[in-house]
């Protein structure tokens, strides 16, 4: 089959014009899904009040915390099966990032007076328990109902800006926390 010098026109033509047609398409016409995080992205606010207490009694302010991830979870004293169920969860997360943990710290704030079960901080090894002496420090925490229902996450910076959804997945907490340990150059 011989082709005439107008048809080799036309296939060379299209031979460079093929990519070119796509690459419109694909820029105006096709959007591929974008990557979305699991966790509630919230407008990063650094945290204000942060005096307050260990369980133990000793002054602690969070700013010392400054430089590190960290996972927080607000309840009371007397934890239920959701409590458990999220401290438990936190605990699992921060030991799947593996040489990335230490990056990691996790808080329980305590909203009331109460003292938590020595049973279940001694199955937590490492979870800071601490009580904020200004009770406004709860209130920087916005929550769909509740916000003992959600655990946050504080960036190196002091800043508040994720929360999980009640009763997370936690694999997909585990991919979130692992691309933004990934992504960051603090902490």
């Amino acid at each position: 089959m011989q082709l005439n010098s107008r048809s080799k026109f036309l296939v060379l033509v299209g031979f460079f014009m093929v990519p070119v047609i796509a690459a419109y398409i694909a820029y105006f016409g096709w959007r591929p899904a974008g990557h979305t995080n699991y966790g509630e992205l919230l407008k990063a606010a650094p945290l204000h009040h942060t005096a307050g207490k260990l369980l133990d009694g000793q002054a602690f302010d969070l700013q010392a915390l400054q430089g590190k991830w960290v996972m927080v979870h607000i309840g009371p004293a007397n934890c239920d099966a959701a409590c458990a169920q999220q401290l438990y969860l936190m605990r699992q997360v921060r030991i799947t990032q593996g040489k990335d943990q230490s990056r990691i710290e996790r808080l329980w704030v305590l909203a009331d007076p109460g003292s938590p079960d020595a049973k279940l901080l001694h199955s937590h090894t490492g979870l800071q328990v601490w009580r904020p002496e200004d009770p406004a420090f709860l209130g920087q925490f916005p929550a769909v109902q509740r916000s003992i229902q959600h655990i946050y996450l504080v960036d190196p910076l002091g800043n508040l800006m994720l929360r999980f959804p009640a009763q997370p997945d936690p694999k997909r907490m585990m991919k979130d926390l692992k691309l933004l340990l990934k992504a960051s150059q603090i902490g």
